[in-house]
């Protein structure tokens, strides 16, 4: 089958990297993988090329996607479409109204956060315009897919419609293996070892709130231990500035994104996700594929579904500094076993992931239909 993946770029974030995921998954199981763009942009960009098309849509906005989207699926001839990232999940069900039946290509949408959440500051106008268009895109879709539980309750009940009529089908997390020459490159990123290394991976964005995870670290820390943000984005310099007040902005390290960072997981004591909200938490499977403990806030809707509630690792309530860095400290004295961590990781293997997206995508008696 020809699969299309419909995103807003290729920067380095969590949608754009489950979607060359798939990519990767779907051509080992002879299928054909594109990637359809607003934008041809990212970090991720070059690595696309590697797995399929690129096809820019030039679109700065979502409204003209619609049109661009429309023209080029009559150009390429495609079997499904996987849109992802509301509003574009809407924008991919209206492109294809206008393309004959049998020309239509089935359109999946996945939705990968906590909608109500994400857009809860943006005013009375665009929370009702949220709701009514995921009232109809979500009519539109032929699949609906959510990236855990906690996503499927919130986009089901915004969109009116009932949590059973969305497949939940978490992300897909490859286990990497780096070799000496990574590793030791993290390690002299990470500096001399005078004390604990702490790691977390995300944007710099509210969202991650890792200004949380600075206070907490200044409440915990010992001389000689690292916190390291892995990681870009718009609020670089005010973490930097957050640091600083906190007096600890010598032992706060900031190296930027890294496409791969199994290796700093894998130097690291302890990884720790600070988010006010997920939508699933990739990074979390990322850390205990490594056997690296995690402590993570219990925020909407990821880490508990993949900790298992708190037994594989610990979870503290969202906002709270002086509980995070309890927990920091009690996840560096007692790592425990890292053999159930790596375990649970691998229920998230990208073979078994992909898989169940084929499956969804694809039913037996559609794939016969089609064959």
């Amino acid at each position: 089958m020809k699969i299309a993946l419909v995103l807003p770029d290729l920067r380095g974030g969590g949608a754009e990297r489950l979607s060359l995921t798939l990519a990767r998954e779907f051509r080992a199981a002879g299928h054909t993988p594109c990637f359809i763009v607003m934008s041809e942009a990212g970090e991720l960009l070059d690595d696309a090329r590697t797995l399929g098309p690129v096809h820019a849509l030039k679109a700065t906005r979502v409204r003209a996607v619609i049109g661009a989207l429309r023209t080029q699926l009559e150009r390429i001839e495609i079997e499904a479409l996987i849109a992802n990232l509301w509003p574009l999940t809407v924008a991919a069900g209206l492109a294809v109204l206008r393309i004959p039946r049998a020309r239509r290509p089935l359109v999946t949408l996945v939705e990968h956060n906590t909608l109500s959440r994400q857009y809860a500051g943006w005013g009375a106008k665009t929370r009702l315009m949220l709701r009514v268009s995921l009232a109809v895109g979500c009519r539109l879709a032929d699949r609906r897919i959510a990236v855990s539980h906690g996503v499927a309750s919130d986009i089901a009940r915004l969109a009116f419609m009932s949590a059973g009529r969305f497949e939940v089908i978490h992300n897909p997390v490859p286990a990497l293996l780096p070799d000496d020459a990574e590793l030791a490159r993290a390690e002299a990123i990470w500096g001399p070892r005078n004390g604990r290394r702490i790691l977390s991976v995300g944007s710099f964005k509210r969202q991650k709130n890792q200004a949380l995870l600075i206070a907490a670290f200044a409440q915990m820390r010992a001389p000689g231990d690292t916190l390291m943000l892995l990681g870009e984005g718009q609020l670089r310099l005010e973490l930097g500035a957050v640091a600083r007040e906190a007096g600890v902005a010598e032992a706060v390290l900031m190296p930027g994104f890294h496409s791969d960072p199994t290796p700093f997981y894998l130097t690291a004591d302890l990884f720790v996700l600070s988010s006010d909200y997920e939508g699933f938490g990739n990074v979390i499977v990322e850390a205990m594929a490594c056997g690296t403990p995690v402590v993570s806030t219990d925020c909407p809707s990821g880490p508990a579904e993949i900790l298992k509630g708190g037994q594989l690792g610990r979870l503290v309530p969202v906002g709270d500094a002086s509980a995070l860095a309890q927990a920091m400290v009690a996840g560096l004295d007692a790592p425990g076993d890292p053999a159930p961590r790596r375990a649970r990781a691998a229920d998230f293997a990208p073979g078994r992931i992909a898989a169940r997206y084929l499956e969804t995508l694809f039913p037996p008696r559609h794939r016969a239909g089609r064959g």
